[in-house]
C-alpha cells in the first residue's frame, strides 16, 4: 500500500527509531533501494543496530538544541515518532525539532538577495528627488527615469519570463507526526472522526496537542509541511497483553468497560510512509483499523488465541481500588474511531483490517 516509488532517491530522517520506526525501514529497504534513510539517536550503542536495519545513525538529542544543528537540510522527509518529554504542558522536543529543520530556510530567506539589473526602486526615487521633482501622487508620469532603469525595463519586455537573480530557498521538509488518539479524552463510547474537538484529560495528551499545534503553525508560516497521524493502541506479535493475562490482571465488567481502537505495528509503519507522499498539509488522519472492541473483549480474544485463561472482571469501583493509576487512565476513556479519511484520502489498504484478522494468522496451539 505504500508509495515507495515516490520515496526512491529521497533522503528520509526517522526521529524516534523504536519498534515502529524500524518497521518503517523494512519496506524502504526492500522496495526503494535508492532512498537514503537517517535515524536520529542519542545512544551511541544503537549505531550498530540502526546500520544493520539499513539506516545511517545521526547523533542528536531532542532535549539538547545544539545537538540538532546537523539536521538542517539533511532530509526532505521526516518521520517524527518521538514522544514529548515527561513533564510540562509544552512539547519542547517538537519545538526544538521544528527550529532545527527550518533553520536552513530561515537563513536563506534572511540573507541579502543579489542585486537586480538596473536601478532599484529606492535608487529611482533618489534620482527623482535630486532633480527637484515632487514625489507626490502625480509625480510618476513626469519623472525622469534613469537610463539604466530604461535598459532594464527593455530587457524585461524582451524576455518577460526570464527568472530573477534571486537565491533559491530550499524546498519545505515534509514531516509526518505520530500523535495519539488520547488527545480526545473520554468520548463516552461515541464513534468520532478527525473533526472531533480534542479534550485531553492527562498531561501526556496535553503535550501531544502542543506538538500538533506547533506543527500546524509551522506549516501555516511555510517552515515545513506537516501531516498528523493520531494513533490508537498498537499491537503486534511482540506487543500483546500476554504478561497481563498471565498475571491475571483484572478487566472491567461489560457494563463499565470502555471501547478501544487498535492498529497493527506493520500497518502503522505503512500508513506513516504513505502519509509522507499522500498526506495533506496540516491534515489529521486516524491511523486505526476497523476494530470496535471493548478492552475486555480484546483481552478475551488474545487469551483465547493463546490458550490462556481470560482476565477476571471487576467493577469500576473495584478497579479504582486495586489497579495501577497509569493502567486506570486508559480505562477512563472510551471512543470508537472512524477511519474514513485513511481509506478515502490516503487510500490505505490494511494488511490486518482488525484484530481478529491478525489472530487468525497465528499458528495453531499444540
Amino acid at each position: 500500500m505504500i508509495a515507495t516509488r515516490k520515496l526512491r532517491r529521497a533522503r528520509i530522517l526517522i526521529v524516534g527509531a523504536g519498534d515502529v520506526g524500524l518497521r518503517c525501514l523494512h519496506p524502504l529497504r526492500a522496495h526503494a533501494s535508492g532512498a537514503r534513510v537517517f535515524a536520529l539517536t542519542r545512544r551511541t550503542e544503537r549505531a550498530g543496530e540502526l546500520r544493520a536495519a539499513g539506516a545511517v545513525p545521526v547523533a542528536g538529542d531532542l532535549d539538547t538544541r545544539a545537538s540538532l544543528a546537523r539536521l538542517a537540510g539533511l532530509a526532505r522527509v521526516v518521520l517524527h515518532l518521538a514522544p514529548p518529554q515527561k513533564t510540562g504542558d509544552d512539547d519542547l522536543r517538537t519545538r526544538r525539532l521544528i527550529a532545527a529543520l527550518s533553520a536552513r530556510r530561515r537563513a536563506v530567506a534572511r540573507a541579502p538577495q543579489p542585486a537586480l539589473a538596473g536601478a532599484s526602486r529606492s535608487a529611482f526615487w533618489r534620482t527623482v528627488r535630486s532633480a527637484g521633482i515632487s514625489a507626490g501622487p502625480f509625480a510618476r508620469p513626469f519623472a525622469i527615469v534613469p537610463e539604466r532603469t530604461l535598459r532594464s525595463r527593455r530587457a524585461q519586455r524582451a524576455a518577460p519570463h526570464a527568472p530573477r537573480a534571486t537565491r533559491a530557498v530550499p524546498p519545505r521538509t515534509r514531516l509526518v507526526y505520530a500523535s495519539t488518539t488520547g488527545v480526545y479524552g473520554d468520548c463516552g463510547g461515541a464513534r468520532i472522526d478527525e473533526t472531533r474537538t480534542p479534550r485531553p484529560a492527562n498531561a501526556r495528551a496535553i503535550r501531544r496537542i502542543s506538538a500538533e499545534r506547533q506543527l500546524r503553525r509551522a506549516t501555516a508560516r511555510g517552515a515545513l509541511t506537516a501531516t498528523i497521524a493520531r494513533i490508537p493502541g498498537i499491537y503486534a506479535a511482540s506487543r500483546l497483553p500476554l504478561a497481563r493475562l498471565e498475571k491475571r490482571t483484572p478487566a472491567l465488567v461489560a457494563a463499565d468497560d470502555v471501547y478501544t481502537s487498535h492498529i497493527h505495528a506493520d500497518d502503522l509503519a505503512a500508513i506513516l510512509l504513505r502519509l509522507a507522499t499522500h498526506g495533506r498539509p496540516a491534515r489529521t488522519i486516524h491511523a486505526s483499523d476497523d476494530s470496535e472492541l471493548k478492552m475486555g473483549e480484546y483481552f478475551d480474544r488474545v487469551a483465547d488465541a493463546f490458550g490462556l485463561a481470560r482476565a477476571p472482571r471487576v467493577s469500576r469501583a473495584e478497579a479504582e481500588r486495586e489497579l495501577d493509576p497509569v493502567l486506570l487512565s486508559f480505562m477512563r476513556e472510551s471512543r470508537r474511531l472512524a477511519n474514513t479519511r485513511l481509506k478515502r484520502e490516503v487510500r490505505a489498504r490494511l494488511k490486518y483490517p482488525d484484530v481478529d484478522a491478525f489472530l487468525r494468522t497465528l499458528p495453531p496451539r499444540s
